[in-house]
């Protein structure tokens, strides 16, 4: 698993995940997708797109990752998880093919998600890129739409060192003739997005110029403005191809994101005396805006529990935390980890103060019985500490 072990589990080849659609009788033929992909955003934004679409009557097909506190988060129609037996079944069937041609666990999970939507008829899957995009086990769907949230350094040692080298990356969802959608632009990236498109006939929408003035989210993080502008602008153009999806779909699917889908971990407050919010932004581009966010808060105390992977950049993220909290570091219960000592050592160059603690959980039980009921908690740094905290 990528996510808990790193590079070594991480396959950029979409050869398997082909031979195994063949074998499956290519299930992502069988219905219609929308294909998210982006350096952040692309979660809320495909768990949106599916509360319209939900609200608008459509059976809709939600495949995401990564999960928080179950698997089966990843694989939903409607808003329900996946059956536990559904999961063991196509297992247990297809066992000896996925042995026998060593199948990564994403490309196993993208088999699972398309069999399941196909074997309950959905009318629409939102499917979110696991990374990249043009090696992706995703990229197999032929979408209405392709989405592009935006594009950040992160995972660099697989997507390349640049921003237009991971421009292309993503750009690869990008399919002939099929629209495209991009969330946000630099410079640098606007010029790839334009070339690809260019290339292969697909007409493309920036999104960046679109009016949100009466659209409400229950999705809090100020991020979500950037994120509500790419569901617009997607959602016109699946208009424009006959969709029936009305204002007041709109209107309600943005208002009952997490009602609808489940959404987790987005700027989420788990308790208000004293108030603690987690939010699972892990790279430069997203604790930036959460940061900024954060310190806006009303608090007499901030207090942190902080977590990371050891593949992070911290150079690049720890000068965005405020130096005025009290940190608590701790290690995600991942191989992945890095030791809070560690990050202790490193924080410490930032002056940022605090202590390290044996687990997330150690962690946060400090962090609560510092707090006083007019303080701060935050939960951050990493997806698998905000899931522990959960």
């Amino acid at each position: 698993m990528y996510q808990r072990v790193g590079q070594s589990a991480y396959k950029a080849d979409l050869a398997a995940t082909i031979h195994l659609a063949s074998h499956l009788k290519n299930p992502e033929k069988s219905f219609k997708s929308v294909h998210v992909a982006g350096t952040n955003g692309k979660g809320s934004t495909s768990h949106m797109l599916a509360s319209v679409f939900q609200e608008a009557d459509y059976k809709t097909g939600l495949y995401t990752s990564p999960h928080l506190k179950d698997f089966r988060e990843r694989i939903k129609i409607n808003g329900e998880m996946i059956p536990k037996k559904n999961v063991s079944e196509f297992v247990e069937k297809h066992k000896h093919f996925f042995e026998s041609n060593q199948l990564s666990f994403f490309e196993m999970t993208v088999g699972l998600a398309f069999d399941y939507f196909r074997k309950e008829k959905v009318d629409i899957a939102i499917v979110e890129v696991g990374m990249g995009g043009r090696l992706d086990s995703t990229n197999i769907v032929l979408p209405e739409v392709s989405v592009i949230t935006n594009i950040g350094l992160d995972h660099t040692q697989f997507l390349g060192s640049t921003l237009e080298k991971i421009a292309a990356e993503k750009g690869g969802i990008i399919k002939n003739g099929i629209p495209v959608v991009i969330g946000e632009t630099l410079p640098e990236t606007k010029r790839v997005f334009e070339k690809i498109a260019l290339e292969r006939n697909a007409e493309i929408t920036f999104a960046e110029t679109i009016d949100i003035s009466g659209y409400t989210s229950d999705l809090k993080g100020n991020y979500q403005q950037k994120n509500k502008k790419t569901v617009l602008a997607t959602l016109r153009v699946l208009q424009k191809k006959g969709w029936n999806i009305s204002e007041e779909n709109i209107k309600n699917g943005l208002l009952n994101t997490i009602k609808n889908t489940g959404l987790m971990g987005r700027w989420q407050v788990l308790k208000e005396t004293p108030k603690v919010i987690c939010d699972t932004a892990h790279n430069k581009d997203g604790l930036q805006l959460v940061m900024e966010q954060l310190t806006a808060e009303n608090y007499y105390n901030l207090h942190i529990v902080m977590g990371v992977v050891n593949d992070k950049d911290l150079v690049s993220i720890l000068p965005l935390f405020p130096k005025k909290a009290t940190y608590y570091f701790c290690k995600p219960k991942i191989p992945r980890g890095l030791d809070a000592s560690l990050l202790l050592s490193q924080a410490r160059g930032f002056e940022l103060v605090g202590e390290d603690y044996i687990s997330v959980k150690e962690a946060y039980k400090a962090a609560l019985k510092a707090a006083s009921s007019g303080d701060l908690v935050f939960v951050g740094g990493s997806t698998f500490v905000v899931a522990e905290v959960l």
